[in-house]
Parts: C-alpha cells; sequence; structure tokens
C-alpha cells in the first residue's frame, strides 16, 4: 500500500491570538513537532498544505517533505487539496499541523490495522483522535466537504472505520490558544 501524509497547516490561529504554527515547544517551532511525527509515519512522502509565508523549515532525508501553498484556511479545502497532490495514493495519513504530541509509533499501528477499511484512527477514551488515515475509496466523498468541516462526519456510524484504543491522550491533544500551548512546555530542569 503506497501511503502519503498530509499535514494541514493552512489555518489562520484566530483562537490563539498570533502565529500559532511558528510559536515554539521545546525550542522549535509548533509545526515542526507534526512534520516530524508525518516523517514517523509508513509513508513515501510528506505534504505540508500551509498558508502562503509559513515557514516549513528544511527536512533533508527521507521520507521527502514538499510544501503545498494555498490561501484558503478551510479545513476542507486544506484536506482537498492535499489530496489531490498524493495523486495515486492507496491512503493518506492527517496530521494536524496544532497537533504536536502524536505518538510517532501510532501511524505504523493504523497502517497494520486498517485492512479493508475507509478509515483507521486512534481512540482514546470514546473520542477520536489523530492521525487519521484514509483509504482512497473515500477521496471521492471528501471531495463533497465544504468550510471548516474535516473528514470527520463521513466517518462517524460507518462500519468500515477501525479504531486502535490508546492509552495516550496526544493523539486527541490540540493548540487552540496560548494557553494551550504554555501547559505542554517542558519543564525547565536546569
Amino acid at each position: 500500500m503506497t501511503l502519503t501524509a498530509l499535514v494541514l497547516a493552512a489555518g489562520h490561529s484566530s483562537r490563539f491570538g498570533s502565529d500559532k504554527l511558528s510559536a515554539l515547544l521545546d525550542g522549535e517551532p509548533l509545526l515542526f513537532h507534526a512534520i516530524r511525527a508525518a516523517r514517523a509515519a509508513p509513508v513515501s512522502r510528506v505534504i505540508v498544505v500551509a498558508r502562503p509565508g509559513l515557514d516549513l523549515g528544511e527536512w533533508p532525508g527521507e521520507p521527502p517533505v514538499a510544501a503545498l501553498r494555498i490561501d484558503s484556511a478551510a479545513l476542507s479545502q486544506s484536506l482537498k487539496a492535499g489530496i489531490a497532490a498524493a495523486a495515486g495514493a492507496d491512503g493518506v495519513f492527517v496530521f494536524l499541523g496544532d497537533m504536536p504530541r502524536v505518538p510517532h509509533g501510532e501511524a505504523a499501528r493504523l497502517a497494520a490495522i486498517i485492512g479493508n477499511n475507509i478509515a483507521a484512527l486512534p481512540r482514546y477514551r470514546g473520542s477520536p483522535g489523530h492521525p487519521a488515515l484514509l483509504c482512497a475509496r473515500l477521496f471521492p466523498q471528501i471531495a463533497g466537504l465544504e468550510g471548516d468541516e474535516g473528514a470527520g462526519r463521513l466517518l462517524r456510524s460507518r462500519e468500515e472505520v477501525v479504531f486502535d484504543e490508546v492509552d495516550d491522550p496526544a493523539v486527541l491533544l490540540d493548540v487552540d490558544r496560548a494557553e494551550d500551548l504554555q501547559a505542554l512546555q517542558a519543564p525547565d530542569l536546569s
């Protein structure tokens, strides 16, 4: 199975109050943590769907990291643009740029359990999280999404979705406000 990782990073950070994806967490931009998690996935490439001007850093080595710049901040537009850029892939992992603590081994576990299902997601205490692994059979339905809507609605109450029950709440942890980022900061051990 040929898989691609998408890192969605085109939003405007309206609740954060400034450019949250460039805000530092453990000494590097928040977005870099998501890119690193995407590169740890069993993928042939990583596509970062980002707004113009966002610093994506340099990522030598494999898998390659490519930028796809879009002007729309709508989640549906980011997802559709990323899927179009991943043409030919059997599936895509969807990582969110504001989810810095996604466990690096989770994507491989999802790839191992997806089987013939349309999606595989981690689930913590009954709540689905990220990354999401979406099968190419789902792509035509994603093309119909609008506004700030992700694939969640398409996956609810579907029997063809499999879950990896996890003990790590990081699959749900996103940064919306400056306080969220401050709570994640590593303690100073010096």
